[in-house]
């Protein structure tokens, strides 16, 4: 099938899990009653991706507060409460992190609960995402390892275990997440790339790398506006990536300023292009959808595209996430009806 759906990877969850429109929101269960909850709220994410005519569903990262952290709160070695303020994305903004105090290793299972409930409900591809290590080494203080590489590659360990335990559970897409990759463009290519590549090391499903701009938060906004009137990051980075091992590139499109020629540096990779913007709170017309997948066809094979959102969604109005969600779909349909 021509222009497959799927979502960047995060959907905004039900006022009754959390609180609503935050990135970061407060558990408003405990417990038993919010180990459910997150399940519940599973269900209902693959349902609404479903009925949007989503091709590859996603869990909705129902079950974390934070990208992140959802992961690393399933890591031992780390100290969670004497937090540290630390610069993020080269000091976009600041934020109090926990602190790397010992070697890490793994509690146990992170994603397995969601991940086999989802499983068990759908009958569509399934995508769980993951931080990629150079992000998570961004986003954690260490005072352990004494060297950000180091630490990094400790982390990549941990997600090639859940990886390897997610394909087992039936997940058909394991994408990590790397916005870092925008931000220390040098060192994507001396050691970000192999940190990603020991992270799949061993997989036979799908894998992928997100990499964009970030979440519709004033921070990222600002940044952006920062940026001139061209983002060229990605150039510096698609060559290396393109002869990595990882299988799709997932990036932003619509309503940024990438100059979309770019793309061609990503040779055979399949491209998880951003047709929804995740900054603004307009819902695409289907048209317009189709008009961005067309701009992209200049420079890549219509085969090769999977029509995505920019970002997560978890900040976002329900309504209008679902809204979105809609166009994502409509929009593709359409796409295949003009240029199939």
């Amino acid at each position: 099938m021509l222009f497959p759906t799927t979502i960047a990877g995060s959907l905004p969850k039900p006022s009754w899990l959390a609180e609503p429109d935050k990135l970061w929101p407060k558990w408003r269960l405990d417990g038993a009653e919010l180990a459910q909850g997150k399940l519940d709220a599973t269900l209902l994410m693959i349902k609404m991706q479903e009925d949007a005519g989503i091709d590859i569903v996603c869990d909705g990262e129902m079950s974390r507060q934070h990208f992140v952290h959802g992961f690393l709160d399933y890591v031992e070695g780390i100290d969670t409460v004497n937090k540290v303020e630390m610069g993020i994305r080269a000091d976009r903004y600041k934020a109090m992190v926990p602190v790397v105090r010992g070697k890490l290793t793994l509690k146990g299972r992170v994603h397995e609960a969601e991940a086999r409930h989802a499983r068990a409900h759908t009958t569509r591809k399934l995508k769980i995402t993951m931080p990629g290590p150079m992000t998570i080494s961004d986003t954690i203080a260490d005072a352990h390892y004494g060297d950000k590489v180091k630490m990094a590659f400790a982390f990549a360990d941990l997600l090639n275990a859940e990886a390897k335990a997610l394909e087992k559970d039936g997940v058909d897409v394991i994408q990590f997440d790397e916005p870092a990759f925008n931000v220390f463009m040098d060192e994507v290519p001396t050691w970000g790339i192999e940190a990603l590549h020991r992270a799949i090391d061993g997989l036979q499903c799908t894998t992928a790398v997100h990499i964009c701009y970030g979440y519709g938060i004033k921070a990222n906004i600002d940044w952006k506006n920062s940026l001139g009137e061209e983002w060229r990051q990605y150039e510096k980075i698609f060559p290396a990536l393109a002869k990595s091992r990882v299988k799709q590139i997932s990036l932003e499109a619509i309503n940024s300023r990438v100059p979309l020629n770019l793309l061609s540096l990503l040779e055979s990779k399949d491209l998880l292009v951003g047709v929804i913007d995740v900054a603004s709170d307009i819902v695409e017309t289907p048209d317009k959808v189709a008009s961005v997948i067309a701009d992209v066809m200049k420079y890549v094979p219509k085969e090769r595209i999977v029509c995505c959102t920019n970002c997560g969604m978890a900040p976002m109005h329900r309504n209008i996430a679902e809204a979105k969600l809609k166009a994502l779909g409509d929009g593709a349909k359409l796409a295949r009806q003009r240029f199939g």
